[in-house]
């Protein structure tokens, strides 16, 4: 008698499980919130990689001419331009390559022109895709149109498109644009170096001392994520500037430059590398450093040997997090840079200061690929991280040392004392007078609305930002990941969805803004109506933090059984109803972490929304960058202290609410 077992059993293609409604409609909602990021975030950056590699020139060849005489008789030869301007080399060669916008007038070609002579002229295209402006109207073909010498000197010409390597071939032959490059990687591989350092230092001392005050330090130190980076570059103006308060420390060195970039950019990176440090440090296992004592290592090979390779990952992480905020950043350059070239001010000059978007798009290129770079090795060495931490760890806790404990808390005041004091200069710059001629304290520099920049209306319309920014960021942000980690089978699309998630991390906020501009501001585009309103300003700083939030909420989400959704399906509940009942109150904390996070980002960013604002939804964090442009430095300091104390009041505000919160929403976690 023979015996069917599974051995047996035909090979062939796995029995796809069918799909309910529940199914159905949580796939719509991945495809729904991919198909946002692929409008907010893939179509804006394929628009500005079009414009990177797009040129403009006029054509001469294109346009022909014939003159008539002064009774207006067309008896005389047919001229090209192109032939015309060989002749008189009245149009140079360099003046041929121009922008999208380009125009170039054909007056130059006929050095006897007069606006009042009774000549005629007769004009047409030699091919059907030839393109000229008669004042504002589009001609295009190969027909005769007639124009009197009045009529004529209005008529210019359009540029022809093609695709290429000729702006970055004229990108990489300018030396002031190329030595950006340079001088960007430069002081971001000098600022990580510092500022892991010091963060290394702070997050080892609050993790393996037993200091008092640490509360204060950690507290201190997460003071710079408050504010936006240009604050930093005013209080080094006040302090180390031509006037500055200890100018002589810089011994005749100017703080406009790479010195007030490097010292700046460590103050506003060091709460970000410090976090990650610290919870590197905290997954310790105090077995490994018992084995230390028992093998008589000394504390120094016990630091090299132990501690770094424990947190080798962490500051891996931290170095490459530190060094994307520096290359990307672009108020504490704008703010305090001089004439030292950074790439994200370059792009801001050719955009704003030049009008030149395609160069601008080259440099959002170029500074996309160190960032985007830098992002993938970040990613992969994620990947081989291993767990430190096993059942049978044991949690580290320090020893009291007071020698130790003395130089830990020495070294943790000096940083304290570099952040407050940069934020007291700059309350200090927001209430005198008129430095340094009278010091005498006044609210005049918050009359905002006196100075260029917005006024409180820019103010108001931050904090609009923030709220509108928060609240739907955060409902777009953990629906979408709650839909990727629960959703059965679709792994293609979850797959695409976890790309989309991730790619905002890599995309620096100038090159995402500017890539909106080519994107929505594209009279085809149906959803160039939002272009200059609230609503832009809302999509690019959602796009903009989208990753770290949906990281937050992913991490949240995972720490959850999936039997929640077994006991749910087995009681024929909708998952609609177990994500508003279990999942969204069990995951609290996350929400309203993400929620907080993007309102502070919203209140503090400047790269991102730059180039999108309009007179009406002007922002603080713009206002700050206007008023330093036209010189209001303090009302400019003032303004990045409102940002900051609107900031700290949403943080307490963040933890009075969500004491209250949690205690309805977490009383399942005591017992």
């Amino acid at each position: 008698m023979s015996v069917t077992t599974q051995d047996h059993l035909p090979q062939g293609r796995p029995l796809a499980a069918k799909l309910g409604r529940d199914d159905w409609l949580m796939r719509s909602f991945i495809l729904v919130i991919a198909l946002y990021l692929i409008l907010t975030l893939a179509f804006p950056l394929y628009a500005m990689l079009s414009k990177a590699f797009s040129t403009f020139q006029f054509d001469l060849t294109q346009i022909e001419l014939q003159v008539s005489d002064d009774q207006g008789n067309f008896s005389g030869e047919i001229l090209s331009a192109a032939t015309l301007n060989e002749e008189l080399d009245a149009i140079p060669q360099e003046e041929m390559a121009t922008s999208s916008d380009g125009r170039l007038s054909l007056v130059p070609l006929f050095p006897d022109f007069s606006f009042r002579s009774p000549v005629l002229y007769k004009i047409r295209g030699t091919t059907p895709e030839a393109v000229y402006l008669i004042g504002s109207e589009r001609r295009e073909g190969t027909e005769w149109t007639e124009v009197d010498s009045n009529t004529f000197r209005k008529v210019v010409l359009r540029p022809v498109k093609s695709v290429g390597f000729s702006n970055f071939a004229t990108y990489f032959s300018t030396p002031s644009l190329f030595q950006s490059i340079g001088n960007s990687i430069f002081i971001s591989v000098i600022s990580t170096i510092v500022t892991v350092s010091l963060a290394f230092a702070f997050a080892y001392a609050l993790s393996r001392s037993c200091m008092r005050f640490k509360g204060a330090f950690r507290l201190i130190a997460m003071a710079p994520i408050l504010v936006p980076s240009l604050l930093p570059g005013i209080a080094l103006v006040y302090l180390f500037g031509n006037q500055g308060m200890l100018k002589e420390l810089m011994m005749g060195e100017s703080i406009y430059g790479p010195y007030g970039i490097v010292l700046g950019s460590v103050f506003f990176t060091f709460p970000h590398a410090m976090i990650i440090i610290t919870t590197a440090l905290a997954i310790s296992d105090a077995r490994l450093y018992e084995a230390a004592v028992s093998l008589r290592a000394s504390a120094w090979k016990t630091f090299w040997t132990v501690t770094v390779p424990g947190a080798r990952y962490g500051l891996i992480s931290a170095a490459f997090v530190v060094f994307n905020l520096v290359i990307t950043d672009f108020g504490l350059p704008k703010v305090i840079g001089g004439q030292y070239n950074m790439l994200a001010v370059d792009i801001y000059k050719q955009v704003i200061g030049q009008q030149n978007f395609e160069m601008g798009a080259v440099v959002s290129v170029v500074l996309l690929m160190p960032a985007f770079l830098a992002f993938v090795v970040d990613r992969q060495v994620q990947k081989k991280q291993v767990a430190l931490l096993s059942a049978r760890s044991v949690v580290y806790e320090p020893k009291p040392d007071p020698r130790f404990d003395w130089i830990c808390f020495a070294f943790c005041s000096l940083i304290a004392v570099f952040i407050l004091g940069i934020l007291g200069v700059c309350q200090f710059a927001a209430l005198i007078k008129f430095w340094p001629y009278d010091l005498s304290l006044s609210l005049k520099n918050y009359s905002f609305d006196l100075m260029d920049g917005g006024g409180w209306d820019a103010y108001r319309n931050s904090i609009k930002l923030g709220i509108l920014t928060a609240v739907f960021g955060t409902i777009v942000v953990f629906t979408g990941a709650y839909m990727v980690d629960k959703t059965r089978g679709f792994r293609t699309g979850r797959s695409l969805f976890q790309f989309l998630a991730m790619l905002p991390m890599a995309i620096p906020g100038m090159v995402l803004g500017l890539a909106y501009i080519f994107f929505f501001n594209n009279p085809d585009n149906p959803l160039s109506v939002i272009y200059g309103t609230m609503t832009i300003l809302v999509i690019v700083t959602i796009t903009h933090f989208y990753t770290v939030s949906h990281l937050t909420a992913v991490t949240a989400l995972k720490q959850m059984d999936g039997e929640f959704e077994s006991v749910a399906a087995s009681l024929k509940q909708p998952f609609y109803k177990l994500f508003a009942r279990v999942t969204v109150p069990v995951c609290m904390p996350a929400i309203l972490d993400i929620a907080i996070y993007l309102f502070v980002n919203a209140m503090t960013t400047v790269s991102a929304v730059v180039f999108l604002y309009s007179t009406d939804t002007a922002l603080a964090s713009v206002a700050v960058l206007n008023m330093d442009d036209a010189g209001d430095i303090a009302p400019a300091a003032a303004m990045g202290m409102m940002i900051f104390y609107t900031n700290a009041a949403a943080r307490i505000l963040h933890l009075v609410a969500s004491k209250g919160i949690l205690k309805r929403t977490q009383a399942w976690r005591t017992r």
